[in-house]
């Protein structure tokens, strides 16, 4: 009943949350957008590290033995909800670099910046619940969800975004090179290599996230030129021309709204 100690194991944590992801899908269905598979492969990963970390703790009596119920265990549970929290953010950044193929370092920093709005939401949100249908039971839960389905479906978004930005980048970054302009990876070179001299330099990850995307498309003015300059070598041509190039690349890029 409410309030009282349970005794679930990992594998039973596990297979409700499946369980309610594969019910969650169902709607997509219905529509006829089915959504891949790494969304609740990313879920079932990020809830069973929650649970192999907690589950057998708080089932063998340890943490209550060793913490009590005070403020220690709330700072026990607060660090496993940050540890949680990482391992989610991890998983969400190799996601999207197998998806986009963008740079790893700027899609985890830009999941790390987005922990403790969302973050600090949904934990909040859920420990609301946890105390709501400790005194009111069950019949708390539809009433407490609807925040954080709402919370949900605007972080989807806010998701959705970030992804057409990436993608948007990476097409811009390829574009040179499918036309000839530039050698193949030269794009992501320098922009490996740009946020190497950012790290010296000191710059915050903001200021590095934007260094990033302007060294992956800083020659996609080059798709100006009637004839590529060989080796995408733009350096050999009059500092007017390069001007020129320049001036054209941020005007496209401009246009595409990319922050």
């Amino acid at each position: 009943s409410a309030g009282n100690a349970t005794t679930h194991g990992v594998l039973q944590t596990v297979a409700v949350v499946t369980a309610a992801g594969l019910a969650g899908i169902v709607p997509h269905l219905a529509r006829g957008r089915a959504p891949g598979p790494d969304h609740l492969a990313r879920r079932l990963l990020t809830v069973g590290f929650a649970a192999l970390c907690f589950q057998p703790l708080y089932n063998s009596g340890a943490v209550v033995r060793h913490l009590g119920e005070g403020p220690p265990y709330a700072l026990f549970l607060g660090l496993l909800l940050v540890l949680t929290a990482l391992c989610d953010a991890v998983l969400a950044a190799l996601l999207l670099r197998a998806r986009t193929g963008f740079p790893y370092g700027p899609l985890l920093r830009d999941e790390l910046r987005a922990l403790p709005g969302i973050g600090s939401a949904v934990c909040a949100t859920g420990a609301v619940m946890a105390l709501g249908v400790a005194a009111a039971g069950l019949w708390a839960l539809p009433v407490l969800a609807v925040p954080l389905l709402l919370t949900h479906v605007s972080h989807r978004r806010y998701e959705a975004v970030r992804t057409v930005n990436r993608q948007t980048i990476a097409s811009l970054a390829r574009a040179t090179e499918v036309a000839g302009c530039t050698p193949p990876g030269h794009a992501h070179r320098v922009a490996a290599l740009s946020a190497a001299v950012g790290r010296e330099l000191g710059l915050s990850g903001a200021e590095l996230t934007v260094l990033e995307h302007a060294a992956l498309m800083h020659d996609i003015g080059q798709l100006s030129l009637v004839d590529p300059v060989e080796g995408g070598a733009t350096a050999l041509l009059p500092a007017e021309e390069q001007r020129r190039i320049a001036l054209l690349g941020g005007e496209v890029v401009r246009r595409t709204g990319v922050p």
